[in-house]
C-alpha cells in the first residue's frame, strides 16, 4: 500500500452491518402532514422587497431615464432602440385569422368546421398551430352543444316520468 491516504470506503464495499448511524434521533413532526409551515401564505398585495427598492431608487427618474433611452434609439445604440421598440410595439402573440368556418349548430357540424380548417392549412392560410388552436374552439363548443343536448333529453324524460 502506498503512504496515501485514501478517502473513507475507497475500494471496500459498505454493507448494511458496517454502516454506522451517524444521522441524529429526528425530532417529532413540527407541522401536521400536508400542511404549510405558513398556512396563511403570503399575504394578498405584498410585494417583493427587491422590486420595491428599485421603485424607490427610480422614483422622479423614470422621465429622464425614459428621455436618455429615446435619445440614444435615435442616434442608433441597438439595445435602446430595442427596448424602445418592444416598448411601443410588443411582440403579437396571437394573431387574428381570417378563415371562414361553417356555422355551428350542432355537433355534426364539427366534421366540417375540421375539414375547413384543414383546407386553411393545405392552402398556407393557417399555421398547424393555429389551426389546432381553432380545432381546440371548435371542440369546446361542439362539447356545450352535446351537454346542453343531454340536459334537454334528461329534463323531458324526467318529466315524462312524473306524467306517469
Amino acid at each position: 500500500m502506498s503512504n496515501q491516504t485514501e478517502p473513507i470506503g475507497a475500494g471496500k464495499r459498505i454493507t448494511a452491518a458496517s454502516a454506522e448511524n451517524t444521522g441524529r434521533e429526528q425530532k417529532p413532526q413540527l407541522f401536521k402532514q400536508g400542511q404549510s409551515g405558513n398556512p396563511s401564505g403570503r399575504p394578498v398585495g405584498a410585494r417583493n422587497r427587491a422590486t420595491l427598492a428599485m421603485e424607490s431608487l427610480l422614483d422622479g427618474e423614470a422621465e429622464a431615464i425614459t428621455s436618455k433611452a429615446i435619445e440614444l434609439a435615435k442616434k442608433g445604440d441597438g439595445p435602446a432602440l430595442r427596448l424602445c421598440m418592444e416598448r411601443i410595439m410588443p411582440a403579437r402573440r396571437d394573431r387574428p385569422t381570417a378563415i371562414k368556418l361553417p356555422k355551428l349548430e350542432r355537433a355534426a357540424d364539427a366534421v366540417k368546421a375540421n375539414a375547413a380548417l384543414v383546407e386553411g392549412v393545405a392552402a398556407g392560410e393557417l399555421t398547424p398551430a393555429e389551426a389546432s388552436e381553432l380545432a381546440k374552439l371548435v371542440e369546446s363548443f361542439i362539447r356545450a352543444i352535446e351537454v346542453t343536448d343531454v340536459q334537454d333529453r334528461l329534463a323531458k324524460l324526467e318529466a315524462g316520468a312524473v306524467n306517469r
